[in-house]
């Protein structure tokens, strides 16, 4: 190992590079060795693509975001992260749609359609084989029963038209996805036979109709198989074979549309390892796995996996805590988790749950105050003062206060400070009400789900 020991400038020299490919030695005329050079030039090209990257993701945000993700394609976990990327930009990726998608991800006005690439279990030759049929049916495929009869089904077998079918590519020309699955091997078997009488030269009645193209058209599926009469599946249960499939939500998320989020405003899980150390945050994320264990005393705890739009990330649950929330813990169900992160020896961060409640219904204070109570410091210092006494023991789980401006029918709500929430939202109220304000504890309704 060479130690330096001093360093002196020799002014512009001519340099040889020696062949380390590694450490970028160059030879001086000197005979000595400038070790590590690194020239400005390709500081200069680094410094220059990242303002084009700029520069593209300021001024062609969509089109970014599509390559994007089409560069990432194979990775589910990039895909995921980059697809929320886009929702925090106010970017619509559209789910995977058989008469619109191509092989890349693709800009579509303000949107991105989702690219056949990342759609596991269809191989490239599936892809081609699929965009070519496409464009010999004029563009877009009219029925399922027409896909069948149009691909070759050789190259796109019923693996892949199950995951297509499941990733919601057959939408928009038949939304009830059950239904296709139930008649898939009915409708494969109907479209072989089609394609084994075009190859034997035989003709269907059908085929021969001319002059009518309508007609023709309507004709040619006169002897497709009928679609069973069976419901379609639970939204939830889409939603759980996309996640199965593709790793992601793509349809919707279940996590979507909360008034809880927008009011809360909590931390995304990908976002925990730059959130502050031993002070109580809040998430709001899907239980997707739960692990219960026993310590060494005999008390039950758990690790919890959770997943927001954002990632996953892992939670511990003590036992005194888990006696008390336990109940509250069911796989699939949408959590307000209240914790603190705890950075782990591998680096990684973990969330140490201290409560949990149901997104449909977390606890909230709201006061009310008027446009002037709102400007007078005096009255903000009373209601900071009285709110500060009600927070409880720092250890304690509080519960958010929000401000609620009012002005004829207007009202604006402002976020409080999470030093100003409060340990008991009833002894809390009582107090406010005390004081002449008028607090309540609204519940956040969430969109019913079928």
């Amino acid at each position: 190992m060479v130690k330096i020991v001093s360093r002196r400038c020799l002014g512009r020299q001519p340099v040889y590079d020696i062949g380390v490919a590694r450490d970028h030695n160059f030879l001086l005329a000197s005979g000595l060795v400038a070790s590590n050079c690194f020239n400005k030039s390709h500081s200069t090209a680094y410094a220059y693509v990242t303002y084009q990257t700029a520069y593209l993701k300021a001024n062609y945000p969509v089109e970014y975001m599509a390559a994007l993700l089409t560069d990432c394609s194979g990775s589910k976990d990039k895909v995921r992260n980059y697809i929320a990327t886009c929702q925090k930009m106010g970017i619509e990726v559209e789910p995977p749609d058989i008469n619109r998608s191509d092989v890349d991800f693709t800009p579509s006005g303000d949107r991105i359609l989702f690219g056949l690439s990342a759609v596991p279990n269809v191989g490239q030759g599936a892809i081609d084989t699929i965009l070519r049929a496409r464009a010999e049916a004029g563009g877009h495929f009219e029925s399922f029963a027409d896909f069948c009869t149009c691909v070759d089904l050789r190259h796109v077998n019923r693996r892949a038209l199950e995951t297509l079918i499941e990733c919601g590519c057959f939408d928009r020309l038949h939304p009830n996805r059950n239904q296709l699955l139930q008649a898939l091997e009915v409708t494969l078997a109907w479209a072989q036979s089609r394609a084994k009488e075009r190859e034997q030269g035989q003709m269907n009645l059908f085929d021969q109709t001319e002059g009518d193209e309508a007609a023709t058209a309507t004709a040619r599926f006169d002897a497709a198989p009928s679609l069973p009469d069976v419901p379609d599946l639970s939204a939830q249960e889409k939603l759980n074979r996309e996640k199965e499939l593709l790793g992601f939500y793509i349809s919707e998320h279940p996590l979507d549309n909360l008034a809880a989020a927008k009011v809360l405003q909590p931390i995304p899980t990908s976002e925990l390892a730059n959130a502050p150390k031993r002070q109580l945050i809040s998430a709001i994320a899907m239980l997707i796995g739960l692990k219960q264990i026993t310590t060494k005393k005999g008390d039950p705890m758990a690790f919890l996996q959770l997943e927001d739009l954002s990632g996953q990330v892992e939670g511990v649950v003590f036992p005194k805590v888990y006696e008390r929330i336990a109940e509250l813990l069911q796989v699939d169900t949408r959590l307000v988790v209240w914790g603190k992160v705890e950075v782990r020896d591998d680096d990684k961060s973990q969330l140490i749950v201290e409560d949990v409640e149901p997104v449909e219904s977390p606890r909230l204070v709201v006061v009310r105050l008027t446009p002037e109570q709102a400007a007078d410091r005096d009255a903000q210092q009373t209601l900071q003062t009285l709110l500060s006494q009600q927070a409880g023991k720092p250890s304690q789980t509080r519960v958010p206060v929000l401000a609620a401006i009012e002005s004829g029918p207007q009202r604006r709500f402002v976020r409080l400070d999470s030093q100003y929430w409060v340990s008991d939202p009833e002894a809390a109220i009582a107090a406010l009400a005390r004081a002449d304000y008028v607090a309540t504890m609204p519940r956040l309704a969430a969109p019913a789900r079928s």
